[in-house]
């Protein structure tokens, strides 16, 4: 029993060819929406796995510090330690709304030019 591929509808997206991926790939428009992406992204990154890192390093090597009671129960690794959540929700929020107003427009207006075939 053989399948046939339906005929596309009006409403599915025109695919571009090999060569229009190319030539955007080396528009300017595109060139800035990377760069602004890895102008972000990349050192939230990098400042992220940095706090992270001395978190952990605290906790091998400054035992005593670690263990310094601030108030109640809470020592200065429980307190750094739900500050590791806090800061990875605050980081996806802030990206979400970064993405959303800087990258987002951006990247769709080259992809309906792209799916158009303007």
């Amino acid at each position: 029993m053989a399948t046939e591929t339906p005929p596309p509808s009006k409403t599915s997206p025109r695919l571009p060819s090999t060569e229009e991926f190319a030539a955007v790939q080396e528009s300017a428009e595109f060139g800035e929406l990377r760069s602004s992406y890895r102008g972000f992204a990349f050192p939230l990154t990098v400042a992220f796995i940095a706090w992270y890192l001395l978190y952990v390093l605290l906790s091998n090597y400054a035992g005593d510090f670690m263990g310094t009671k601030l108030f109640g129960n809470f020592n200065v690794a429980m307190t750094l330690g739900l500050a590791q959540f806090l800061t990875t929700f605050l980081i996806a929020w802030w990206y979400a709304r970064v993405a959303a107003t800087r990258f987002d427009p951006k990247a769709e207006a080259i992809k309906s030019r792209m799916e158009g075939g303007a």
